[in-house]
């Protein structure tokens, strides 16, 4: 038969089989752990969670979980062709390459901040909301904006790492 560790209390079978403490609140305290969470971004439609072990990092650092709302990783443009390298012979249209674009003028001002059609309480409330899992369209109408503003809210902050 399986005791606790902390108090040598007899342990319940199927509690032997994950853990090696009671239920009782002081061998709670001391050797419950808690897990760490990882969201992977899989699709368009949801993102899978994970609890974040050895396991799960191993397969995160050899690329199992890629981002497939992304077509690729880096920049989405093509790279410019490397020093020395001979240009191709045939661009264009024709040749089933797009036209260049012309150069960009300089940037001579400052960037003139943008201002979202949303306040800064309901930012906070569509992402507490949202962490409650309310979806986009409900947050919306709790809050008296569109569903793509309310998107927009979560997308903005997920992008800067408040969510």
């Amino acid at each position: 038969m399986h005791k606790c560790v902390t108090c040598g209390a007899e342990l319940h079978p199927e509690r032997a089989k994950k853990y090696d403490y009671c239920m009782s609140r002081e061998c709670q305290e001391k050797n419950a752990k808690g897990l760490t969470m990882v969201a992977v971004g899989v699709n368009k439609a949801a993102e899978q969670y994970l609890i974040l072990d050895e396991n799960t990092k191993e397969e995160l650092a050899s690329g199992k979980y890629h981002d497939q709302r992304r077509g690729s990783f880096g920049t989405s443009g093509t790279s410019a062709p490397p020093p020395g390298a001979a240009p191709a012979a045939s661009t264009g249209p024709a040749a089933g390459h797009p036209r260049p674009r012309p150069a960009q003028p300089p940037k001579t001002a400052a960037r003139q901040p943008v201002r979202q059609p949303w306040t800064g309480k309901q930012r906070r409330l569509a992402l507490l909301y949202n962490s409650q899992g309310l979806r986009p369209d409900e947050i919306a109408q709790k809050l008296g904006l569109s569903t793509y503003a309310v998107t927009q809210i979560i997308l903005t902050s997920r992008n800067r790492g408040k969510v």
